[in-house]
């Protein structure tokens, strides 16, 4: 074994159609196990990135593979938040969505600013949008590296998209991403 996946085992390992896993509606532990890992290395190497943007200690918890909806985003979410999709365009069928509190984006801003993290009175403004968008990029470009090198095959991803999201009126979840619209693997 060279350690590298194939195309059809990745499908299997995200239960896409057409995959070969014996259940394609649930992941065996195995499967959670691998995509644990394979998301902890992509996310080490975004929280490296994080910490040259915003130059503090960047933590990250260990994985948790799970299924969820969009009613469980809703339920679980402070409201309002920030949505950041990023989508595999070349490699890999599948988007990156990170949610974040809004509080949250604007220490980051302030901190890419230059500030000391504290500077966070007012709304959500276009410049915190790009500010998270351009960290979210430089993270999940670094993160697409990684999984490149891991999977030995190129992956690219597409230019953010970052929204602020009101969980507590009705949203077209389709408007944010088709995959939220049914059941999908949350890490």
């Amino acid at each position: 074994m060279d350690g590298v996946l194939s195309q059809k085992e990745i499908n299997a390992l995200l239960s896409e159609p057409g995959a070969e896993a014996g259940d394609s509606d649930n992941l065996s532990e195995t499967e959670k196990d691998a995509i644990g890992e394979i998301s902890n290395i992509s996310m080490g190497t975004a929280a490296t990135t994080l910490f040259s943007l915003v130059n503090r200690k960047v933590e990250i918890s260990t994985p948790v593979v799970s299924y969820a909806t969009w009613d469980d985003i809703v339920e679980q979410y402070e409201k309002p938040c920030v949505f950041i999709r990023i989508a595999y365009t070349v490699g890999l069928d599948g988007s990156n969505l990170l949610v974040l509190k809004e509080k949250d984006v604007k220490v980051i801003t302030d901190l890419m600013m230059g500030g000391d993290g504290t500077n966070t009175d007012g709304e959500i403004s276009e410049l915190h949008l790009s500010a998270i968008s351009e960290a979210m990029n430089q993270m999940m470009g670094s993160a697409a590296t990684s999984l490149s090198s891991m999977l030995n095959k190129k992956i690219d991803i597409s230019p953010p998209n970052a929204t602020l999201i009101d969980l507590t009126e009705n949203v077209d979840e389709s408007l944010i991403d088709e995959f939220l619209t049914s059941r999908f693997v949350k890490i």
